[in-house]
Order: C-alpha cells, then structure tokens, then sequence
C-alpha cells in the first residue's frame, strides 16, 4: 500500500521497499486470448477488404521502391563514378528520381487510405460496444463503475484506434522490406549477409525479455486507467455528499493512491519499451560497422566485394535493421491495443437482454397486475432473497401503495414489474400473459416511472419532457407541463420551455424538477404508473403542487406507490405492508387502521 505525506503543496508519496518490488515485478496477468482479439480486430478491418487490398498493394508497392531506390544508387557508383562511364548516367538518375517520387506517391496514398480504414473501423466498433451496453441488463451496471465502463468506450477504444491508424502498415512495410532486403543482401554478397545476421539472435533476445514485461504491463496501465476514470466520475457525481460529509481529505487520498498506481504503471512501461529504440541503434550501429569494417578489407584485398557494394549493403544494413526496429516497437503498440480491445470485447461478450421466442408482439397492456408466490433475491445463492413468496392482484385502474421499512423489498417489486431483473421463483402475470412472454420494449413502453431523485438530461425543458414519447409535438408536450403544475415555472424561467438545462437540472430547484419528471411521464401516457416515493425530500407547499399533479397522473391508470408519507397513498386502493422481503398485511387504510397492526403502529410512530 502506497503511504503519503502532507507537503504545502499537495502529497509525496512514500514507497514502501516491498512496494517498489512489486512496482518492478508486476505480476499482473498477461493478455490472454491474443490470438483471437487479433483475429476479431482482424475481421472489423476486412469489412473494407478492397480497400484494404488497395492499401496493401501500395504498401508492397512502396517496399520495392524502398530497396530499389539503393540498389539503383549502388549501380550507378559502380557502373558510373567508379568507372568514370556516363553513357547512359542520366537516364538512371532520372529513373532513381522517379523511384522516390513513386515511393512519396505511394506511401502518402496509402496513410490516407489506411486512416479512413481505421476510422471506420473505430467507428463501428466504438458503435457496436454503445449499442451493446444499452441491451445489457440493470444487474450488469450494478456490478461496475460507471467511469470504468466510460474508460472502455474511449480510452481503450483509442488505443486501437492509434494501432490501426499505424501499426497496421507498418507491420506489413517491415516484414516485406524485410523479406526484400534479405534477399537482395544475399544476390550481392552472402558473406556479408552473414556477418550482418551475427546481430539477430541478441536483437531477439533482447526484444522478448522486454516484451515479456510490457505486455503485462500495458494491461495493468488500462486496468489503472479505467479505475481512475470510475472513481473520478464517481466523485464528481457525488459531489454533494462529498462535501456534506467533510471527506475532501479522503477523496483527494484515494485519487491520489490511483494516479500514484497509474503513475508507477505507466512509468515502467514505458522504461521498459523504451528500452527497445537503444537496443537496436546499438546494435544498427554495431551491424553498420561491421559492414563498413569487414567490407572495407575485402575490398582492398582482392576486390571480393566492390565500393558500390559496401554502399549498398552499408544502407540495406540500416533498412534491415530499421523494420525490425519498428517491429519491436510496434509491437508494444499493439499489445497495448490487445489489452484494451479485450477489455472493449468482454463488455460485447456479456449476454443482452433477449426476449423469449414465444414473446408475443404488439401488445396493449390494460394493466391488471398480479404477483404469484414471487420471490427474488439479486445475489440469492449467496444472500437469500429480498422478497420472498410476494403474491397480490392490482385490477386495472386502480392504486397499491407499498410501505414499510427501509429494505423491505418496494423498490425490488417495482423494478422486477419493469422487468430489469428476472424472478428467482413464481411469476409475475400482466393481464393475464406471465410477463416472461411480454417483450420488454412493449412492457416498458406502457410503463413510466416517477422517482425520488428525477434524472433530467442536459437539453431544453422541452426536450425533457419530450423524452417520455419523442414524438409527442410542442402542444402536448405544453399541455402535459400545465396538467403537472409545471406550465408557470417553466414560463418564468429566461428561454422558457426553450431553456436549456445543464449538470442535471442544476438552475432549478428539486421540487421544479419532480414537476417535470411528472410531465415527462403524462406525455407517455402510460398503463402502469410507479411512484418511487415521488415526493421525498420536498417541502410541504412542493409537495401540495406535486401531490395534485401525480393525481392527475394516476388518474384511469393503474398505479404503483412506494409511500413516503401518509397523504401520498391517501386514495390508494390497497396497502401492501412488506417486512423484511415478506407480506405480512393488506387492505384499505381502514381496514388495516381497524386491524392494529403493523401499518396502525406505524401510523401512530409517524413512520408513514
């Protein structure tokens, strides 16, 4: 654990000497799958397969140029300067002048291209991974960071984007130029081929003892990086209790043991891959003077090997080198992109919500709900259920308020009625269909929620309203805002229903935005209406505005209320009394009131 000191300026951070050999070791998983992530990376880019041919040709195109360009120099010393010969010297300069212009045409050709490849590419896969998160269930996001999962669709996503826009190329250059000056080394001298080779085997070592390291690393990095992220984005959107709990000190505390870590992370991969560009211009350098020493004597003794030789092969020396050099760095690049594609992959392995193939289409709901014998527990094998064996029966129309103590299990009924999670035992029955054989978009659709802590986007009045049915027009969207109190606020506020709202709703106040989360749920006009006590933490003449316009709302519909104080369920059909996941009482207020039981205690402890 990494331990910190107050400085004036901000905190130092002390390592522990067992710390640091962990920050050396990094034992952390290496990338597994590769193979697979490569190939599924792979089948993403061949979407665009003659453009990538064409890209390919280009690539192969620029290679031959590359080796051309000093074979035809090295002709030209021997054939030329050394023998004091022009006939025919211009026409070979103009040739090697159009070599390299080819080669400027051609590689530009190629980035070009290859950027649009790899940007389509991203953009399908940064749309795919979106469009897979929004299938997923409730229970997935319950499980993660809400900055982590952030951190997938961009830094991750990034990090192949930069591996495609020039590893993908360079990858392919290098192994054709190196398979291409191979062989031209070998027509002009295999001897100094082989003395050139003599670096390889160490080039090789070398590059697999830093590979080893680095791959283990970049995934620890974008495991760093995607915690950070959540616990930033976490912070942030708590801020309030943050600073209404005092506890600055301990935020800034953590952030700063999670950048240290991302620090640490990222300061030895990238020593360790750094270690690579030195190796091989040692050894570049060292090959370079082997040619140029060894070529040198087998020149002046005997004319083995002639001057335009030594100059070709001193430059094809440095273009063998160079490809592996690249190789080795990308390589790097690319085991960073394999560490976050894997993570972007996981997320689009997780199972979506599917419907069950006997869903039936194009229901109307006409609200009559019934629980039986339903039980349901988000962590039951290990926890045991949080309701357990719940039956009751709403008719359409009418009104069921749920009280009781804090865990007791309403919330958990109104999320399983919206079907975000599925029964462990029993079944929920809609209208008489098991809601197993409803399709969710036709549930959801003649379901609207109004909760606690509304959830206001960052868009006009208009546009937040208008979210419940997107294709309700401006009148209904106005008319919904006068049936919930919502119409003279809204006029009084500087662009009226034009305003734009930003860091969810912050320029009103909570009751304001309670109105319009009412609003937004009378444009769906819904069958079934959940109450998650609506009107909380509001003030009494809010709460007298409110409470009228959720009237209006339940109004022909069938309504579910989890209650917060008395006057919220005061019209409520039945009352469910649920206690510790169980049902333990139900009737009309006056029934309950004459009963003297549980819900006539709570009453008289005012816990309702």
């Amino acid at each position: 654990m990494v331990q910190f000191i107050r400085k004036p300026f901000g905190y130092e951070p002390i390592l522990k000497k067992e710390d640091l050999k962990k920050v050396k070791r990094f034992n952390g998983e290496r990338t597994s799958n590769w193979k697979q992530v490569l190939y599924r990376i792979w089948q993403l880019v061949d979407e665009q397969r003659a453009l990538l041919i064409t890209v390919l040709a280009l690539v192969l195109v620029s290679s031959v140029l590359t080796l051309l360009g000093p074979f035809m120099v090295g002709r030209i010393i021997d054939d030329h300067i050394v023998q004091q010969q022009f006939d025919g010297f211009k026409g070979k300069i103009i040739i090697l002048i159009g070599i390299y212009i080819g080669l400027s045409v051609a590689m530009y050709l190629q980035n070009y291209w290859m950027v649009g490849i790899a940007q389509q590419t991203i953009y399908r896969l940064r749309t795919e991974l979106f469009t897979h998160l929004q299938k997923l269930p409730i229970s997935f996001f319950d499980k993660r960071q809400h900055g982590e999962l952030m951190s997938r669709l961009t830094n991750d996503i990034e990090s192949i984007s930069q591996t495609l826009n020039t590893s993908f190329i360079q990858v392919f250059s290098s192994i054709l130029t190196l398979i291409g000056t191979f062989s031209i080394m070998m027509y002009l001298s295999p001897l100094l081929t082989l003395l050139t080779m003599l670096t390889i085997p160490i080039m090789f070592i070398a590059v697999q003892w830093i590979t080893k390291r680095t791959g283990r690393l970049y995934k620890e990095q974008q495991r760093a990086v995607g915690e950070l992220n959540g616990m930033i984005e976490e912070t942030i959107s708590g801020q309030r209790i943050v600073k209404a709990f005092s506890q600055e000190d301990r935020v800034m505390d953590e952030f700063i043991e999670k950048s240290d870590r991302l620090r640490r992370t990222g300061f030895w991969a990238m020593t360790y891959s750094g270690f690579i560009p030195k190796v091989m211009n040692m050894l570049n350098n060292a090959s370079f003077a082997i040619v140029a020493g060894i070529g040198g004597l087998l020149a002046l003794k005997g004319g083995i090997v002639t001057i335009g030789t030594i100059v070709v092969f001193s430059e094809l020396a440095r273009q063998f080198t160079r490809p592996l050099n690249d190789l080795a760095n990308q390589f790097n690049t690319v085991l960073s992109a394999i560490a976050g594609a894997e993570r972007v992959f996981n997320i689009m392995d997780e199972s979506i919500e599917e419907d069950e193939a006997t869903a039936r289409t194009e229901t109307v709901l006409h609200g009559d709900v019934q629980f039986d014998d339903v039980s349901f527990g988000y962590a039951a094998a290990t926890e045991g259920y949080t309701i357990e064996q719940i039956s009751f029966h709403v008719k359409p129309g009418e009104t069921a308020a749920f009280v009781g103590a804090t865990g007791a299990g309403k919330t958990t009924i109104m999320q399983l009625l919206a079907r975000f999670y599925e029964v462990n035992k029993g079944t929920i029955y809609i209208d008489g269909i098991p809601i197993q054989e409803l399709p969710r978009q036709t549930l959801r659709s003649q379901i609207a929620f109004v909760l606690q802590d509304p959830f206001l986007f960052e868009a006009t009045v208009l546009e937040n309203i208008r979210y419940g049915r997107l294709n309700a027009t401006d009148e209904e969207v106005i008319e919904a805002a006068k049936k919930a109190n919502a119409h003279d606020f809204i006029s009084r506020l500087p662009d009226g229903y034009d305003t734009l709202l930003t860091a969810d709703g912050g320029e009103i106040s909570q009751g304001q935005k309670q109105l319009l989360s009412i609003a937004r749920a009378l444009v769906a006009d819904p069958v079934l209406l959940l109450l998650d006590e609506a009107t909380s933490s509001i003030d009494t003449v809010t709460e007298l505005e409110i409470q009228d316009a959720l009237e209006t709302l339940m109004e022909g519909r069938t309504s579910f209320v989890i209650a917060h104080r008395l006057n919220t369920i005061r019209q409520a059909d039945t009352v469910y009394v649920l206690d510790q996941g169980k049902l333990i009482e139900s009737g009309s207020q006056e029934e309950l009131i004459a009963n003297q039981g549980v819900y006539a205690q709570m009453l008289r402890e005012s816990k309702i």
